[in-house]
């Protein structure tokens, strides 16, 4: 019998649902695609139609999340009043909010990719295309009405967005301050950084070298911690220097 896409897509969501479940509960290796198969109610071939391995499941999760995250922030109140930075920040705190109930699969997920880091290679990583062009959007909104300077390298920006997102999803999962106020601070900063070098137009001089920073440094960085808070206070001190 044929399926609509609105089942396939139910579908869909039922599995990587149910895949969360299981391996927050058995662990990684031991939930297999059988199983969440046959927990989520559909044959054991079929599941394959969908996910051709347990690897892909971890991706969708995130792109799933994704997707719900962009969905949410829109419908925040007064959304199309928030200046780029909360809006940036919205976004946010809206995908740790939606991750926050499966922190402990999140934390699994990330033991899997540190292992396989080609999975979360830039054309690999969940939900890329569809956040840059909401970045660029973003971005391109602020510039028309002139809450930042002329941006060339919208489509830069928009792609490390999501380096920078998981990145904080990261050190979110080490965070152990209350509440979490170390990543809120953090966060805080960081796009103040970004939306202060936005409007003094220094992102234009400094694109290249700031992206080749961020590729090479900002993983290393996120994964120890220590002192990154202050190195950022430093670099929006600075920023504020130049404006």
């Amino acid at each position: 019998m044929k399926t609509s896409k609105s089942q396939q897509e139910q579908t869909r969501r039922t599995l990587i649902r149910t895949a969360v479940d299981l391996i927050t509960e058995k662990g990684y290796d031991a939930a297999t695609m059988k199983q969440i198969a046959r927990e989520a109610g559909i044959g054991d071939a079929t599941i394959y139609k969908y996910f051709p391995s347990k690897e892909k499941i971890l991706l969708a999760y995130y792109e799933l999340c994704i997707e719900i995250t962009l969905e949410v922030v829109q419908e925040t109140p007064g959304w199309d009043e928030f200046t780029l930075q909360e809006k940036l920040q919205r976004l946010v705190d809206a995908l740790l909010e939606l991750l926050l109930g499966d922190r402990e699969f999140v934390e699994i997920t990330r033991d899997i990719f540190g292992k396989s880091p080609l999975l979360m290679m830039r054309d690999n990583m969940p939900g890329q295309q569809t956040l840059k062009q909401e970045i660029i959007s973003l971005l391109e909104e602020a510039e028309h009405r002139g809450d930042i300077s002329p941006c060339d390298f919208k489509n830069l920006i928009g792609g490390l967005f999501g380096d920078y997102l998981f990145a904080v999803i990261a050190y979110w999962l080490k965070d152990d301050s209350e509440e979490f106020s170390n990543t809120t601070q953090l966060v805080d900063m960081t796009l103040a950084i970004l939306v202060m070098a936005l409007k003094s137009g220094i992102v234009n001089k400094v694109s290249e070298l700031a992206s080749f920073m961020l590729r090479n440094q900002l993983s290393r960085i996120m994964q120890n911690g220590s002192g990154l808070l202050e190195m950022v206070k430093l670099v929006r001190n600075g920023l504020g220097d130049v404006r």
